[in-house]
């Protein structure tokens, strides 16, 4: 994640030396309790880090307005101002819907992360950490007070206590805490679940009101999960990292700890649902089963046409990066906009009759394509970037994070400002970024006990759906808005997709690639996994009888969702003050590229634009090369978005906060990903480079070449214990006894060993003889490994009924989902709808008490 090796990261020349940024320093004996975060801000405003913590070294203190308030930059408003209804800012210990109490016992990133969410929120959250502390409180890179920048980034605001769940005295204040908790969450595995006593059964058995949120690696039973696992390992065994990188080059985990976030947004979401259901739940949510349901595009094309799709990289196909005078840029576009293409680079190259064809072009690339990076290579990529943007051509400039703090988008949206990040993943609820607490404080169990928990619009009777009642107007498209639908719909929610007859969700016929790669001219498969489950009508929102039948639907709905480019929603009359009218209760969610206000919000992408101008491909490739973004067939800002947009929704819902607007930019979220290196820039200069498979805290941290064809194994060791067992393991006892910093400054000796071990083995020697010595590792699968692999089917993480599609990216104890419905034909409910009824909405199958791990058989594809 950071440069060179993975300890303490080499530093460039600073870009505007700053600060400390939001960092306490380690606990001491002696220490205060516990206090209060201040009190936060105007909630339409992206909130920051305390005064107490802005970045002074070097930049300027943020001018505050009354009260210490900072005085939002310049910068366009909300699109149509303030909708009725919005949330008022938090004061004190106030904040947006009921006061929330969680429960932190969880050592890896995905944990931390959806605590962090809570603790954003306004809620209490009371971590609880080892003795000693928890071990990214000190973990490379660090503050100038020796306080790792990923800890800072991960619990602000969090109240933190030590227990020890392994000895009596610990779990009985562990037990203390969570009589009086609403939400608990936890990675222990199943083995170290079971010897404290806080197997999901046992936690619901002696809080039968508690919603358990259990984020491992491979599931709350599984044995494997009592090993380490990380964002690498998940993104292995769940198939992403095979998507991403070069061919023929060893395969890439995403930049940070992606899966560790998507898989807290995924958590966050579970644990929504089980607060709607009168007895709680448990949500058990598995690191590769996130990894897995990222890549569901895979799954259908393998299905499809028996394909394995693999990683195309940056220079091959039809979306490529290209070298500006200052960086590099996405050259994106779409078919239909090869007029613009030719226009922007205006060179007689591309004029070629023969290139009018799409394939044509691919074919006869390198009779253009010189052409293109001739005119790229003498033009910045910003002034490359705007002049594409004007012409409707969704580019991306490679943004590293010295661009971000000083982004004109993000600066007016108050994302960053001057010294201070203030990394806030949505606008419309009131979110704060303190500070961590200190080790030594209270716990958070004093003072009135919440009240009992009202479940909101959960119908009764048999076991009903969480969003049972739930009505959803979905205009979505793509993947991004109706991704979101998909995932509301699966868990009991009538969702109605709204599409127009003459421009039909893009969807419908998205090509899927083939040997020909022939045009769609039927529906395409990909359509089905983001759209089932749904009833789909069609409007004409250009009429006046349109926008009317659109305002009586929005009069008996409480979701609305929108991924349309800024402004259309306007010209369409349904922007959100305008359907704030017509029901001041309804939850609105847009998701778009920028956010609804600043200069930039208008701009055109797609997920590949989002991985180049988020910061994310900045950190993601190999050493010293090129930004490495997750590929057009993964387009990984869309599928988290929609993981975080059906969350903030249910906790809409849960929380009762209608008539709230909420303002996702793709961008910002992906980028909220990055708080910790964001964090460590403004307050050292440092701009992270690419690292491959490298991360703080961890080596060896990669992955290795398995005898066979483009097979690999990967590894990821933290302790010294697991270290000197894979020396042992690959004839290298001279190392067993290394420490740590020895293995991070011999990493290319280290490499060359595993390497010689490893490529004289088949995939699956590696992988036994490695669970055997308990190094944890994980096969990097392949789109046809991972469909015969029993472990996603049994967890439904893709379905087959009647063809393959995405499945479920969780699973709850309590409830079961019944298999979707087929996705609608364009206008298929068009009369029902129109008359107040909705088809199947009454007679949706309830679902009985299942295991955790092993659903009943059914059809769906379980087994």
């Amino acid at each position: 994640m950071g440069p060179g090796e993975p300890g303490r990261p080499r530093r460039r020349t600073p870009v505007g030396r700053a600060g400390t940024g939001a960092a306490h320093r380690p606990a001491q004996p002696g220490d205060a309790g516990v206090v209060e975060a201040r009190a936060p801000r105007d909630p339409h405003v992206h909130l920051g880090l305390d005064e107490g913590h802005r970045v002074r070294r070097g930049r300027p203190v943020p001018d505050l307005g009354a009260h210490g308030r900072p005085r939002r930059p310049g910068g366009d408003p909300p699109q149509g101002g303030r909708p009725r209804g919005r949330r008022r800012a938090m004061s004190g210990r106030e904040h947006a819907g009921g006061l929330l109490r969680v429960v932190e016992l969880a050592e890896g990133v995905a944990g931390q992360v959806c605590g962090r969410l809570f603790a954003g929120f306004g809620h209490t959250v009371t971590k609880c950490e080892p003795p000693g502390g928890d071990p990214l409180r000190t973990r490379e890179p660090v503050d100038a007070d020796g306080l790792g920048y990923t800890f800072t980034a991960l619990n602000a605001d969090k109240q933190s206590v030590c227990v020890d769940p392994e000895s009596p005295d610990g779990r009985a204040r562990l037990a203390e805490l969570l009589s009086s908790a609403d939400i608990l969450i936890t990675d222990f595995g199943p083995g170290r679940a079971a010897r404290t006593g806080l197997t999901p059964h046992r936690l619901r058995s002696a809080h039968p009101k508690l919603v358990v949120v259990a984020l491992t690696p491979y599931g709350v039973t599984d044995e494997r999960s009592d090993v380490h696992g990380d964002s690498l390992l998940a993104e292995c065994y769940g198939g992403l990292a095979a998507m991403v990188g070069e061919p023929g080059r060893a395969p890439l985990s995403l930049g940070g700890e992606q899966t560790a976030h998507a898989a807290a947004f995924v958590g966050f979401y579970g644990s929504m649902l089980a607060l709607r259901r009168a007895d709680g739940d448990v949500v058990d949510v598995a690191l590769c089963d996130v990894a897995a349901y990222i890549d569901w595009k895979s799954d259908v094309v393998y299905a499809e046409t028996g394909q394995v799709p693999t990683r195309t990289g940056t220079s091959i196909g039809r979306w490529r990066t290209v070298r500006a005078a200052d960086g590099w840029i996405g050259f994106i576009y779409t078919p239909e906009q090869w007029d613009r293409v030719v226009e922007l680079i205006g060179d007689p190259a591309l004029e070629d009759p023969r290139l009018r064809g799409d394939k044509a072009r691919l074919d006869l690339v390198d009779l253009w394509w010189p052409a293109v990076e001739r005119w790229a290579v003498a033009r910045t990529k910003r002034e490359i970037y705007r002049d594409a943007q004007r012409l409707g051509l969704p580019f991306g400039y490679g943004a590293d994070l010295a661009d971000l703090v000083t982004d004109p988008q993000y600066r007016a949206r108050s994302f960053v400002s001057d010294g201070a990040a203030r990394l806030a993943p949505v606008v419309g609820l009131p979110w704060r970024f303190g500070s961590p607490r200190d080790l030594h404080g209270t716990d958070g169990t004093t003072g009135p006990r919440p009240r009992p928990r009202e479940v909101d619009g959960a119908g009764t009777g048999g076991d009903p759906a969480p969003l049972a009642g739930v009505v959803v107007l979905d205009l979505g498209t793509i993947t991004a808005g109706a991704a979101t639908g998909r995932l509301l719909a699966d868990y009991g929610a009538t969702v109605i997709k709204i599409e127009s007859m003459g421009r039909p969700d893009a969807f419908r016929v998205w090509p899927v690639p083939t040997e020909g790669d022939a045009d769609v001219t039927e529906e395409s498969p990909l359509f089905e996994s983001n759209n089932a489950g749904k009833l789909g009508i069609t409007l004409d929102l250009k009429t006046d009888s349109g926008r009317a039948e659109m305002r009586r639907l929005v009069e008996r709905s409480d979701v609305l969702i929108e991924n349309f480019t800024v402004g259309v929603t306007r010209r369409l009359g349904i922007d959100c003050p305008t359907l704030m009218e017509v029901n001041p209760r309804l939850i609105y969610l847009s998701l778009s590229s920028q956010g609804q206000s600043g200069p930039e919000s208008g701009t055109r992408s797609y997920g590949s634009s989002l991985d180049l101008l988020s910061g994310l491909a900045s950190v993601t490739g190999y050493p010293g090369e090129q930004p490495m973004w997750s590929s057009a067939d993964i387009n990984y800002p869309d599928q988290i978005v929609s993981l975080f947009g059906a969350g903030l929704i249910a906790y809409c819902l849960a929380q009762d906060l209608r008539g709230t607007y909420l303002d996702v930019s793709q961008r910002e979220l992906v980028s909220w990903t990055l708080a910790d290196r964001i964090l460590e820039h403004l307050d050292t200069g440092t701009v992270p480079e690419p690292t491959g498979n490298r991360r703080p805290g961890s080596t060896p941290h990669d992955v290795y070449r398995c005898a066979g064809d483009d097979q690999w194994i990967a590894i990821a060791c933290r302790t010294d214990t697991e270290r000197a067992a894979l020396a042992t393991l690959v004839g290298a006892e001279g190392m067993a006894s290394k420490p740590s910093p020895w293995w991070e400054r011999n990493h290319e000796e280290v490499d060359a060993v595993i390497n010689a071990w490893s490529g004289s083995r088949s995939k699956q020697e590696c992988l036994r003889e490695l669970t055997l010595a308990r190094v944890p590792s994980a096969p990097v699968l392949s789109a046809r490994e991972r469909a015969e692999d029993p472990h996603f089917r049994r967890r439904r993480v893709f379905l087959d009924d009647p063809r393959r599609q995405k499945g479920f990216p969780l699973r709850l104890l309590g409830y079961e989902p019944p298999p979707p419905r087929p996705a609608p034909r364009l206008g298929q409910h068009d009369a029902e709808v129109r008359d107040g009824h909705r088809p199947g909405a009454e007679a949706r199958p309830a679902a009985g008490r299942v295991p955790v791990e092993v659903p009943p058989q059914r059809s769906g594809g379980s087994t």
